[in-house]
């Protein structure tokens, strides 16, 4: 997994949240949350926190990666 990965996937979907991006490349949120910041360091990808899932309410039953939605900056 490189940097250039992370790169495309969220570049074609413009918002992921931390536990989509984990799921698809089978890593653990830590070592997303490292390569993301490469691409936040160069200003090309900005972090949302607390962002709500859509599915209402503010419930917290999806865990704290959920809230963490990181889109890239065209």
């Amino acid at each position: 997994m490189t940097p250039s990965e992370v790169k495309r996937y969220l570049s074609e979907r413009s918002l992921s949240s931390l536990t989509d991006i984990a799921l698809h490349f089978d890593l653990e949120p830590d070592a997303v949350r490292g390569l993301l910041s490469h691409w936040i360091h160069k200003g090309r990808v900005r972090l949302h926190k607390d962002e709500g899932c859509g599915k209402g309410g503010g419930c917290g039953g999806c865990g704290s990666h959920s809230r963490e939605v990181y889109e890239w900056l065209k």
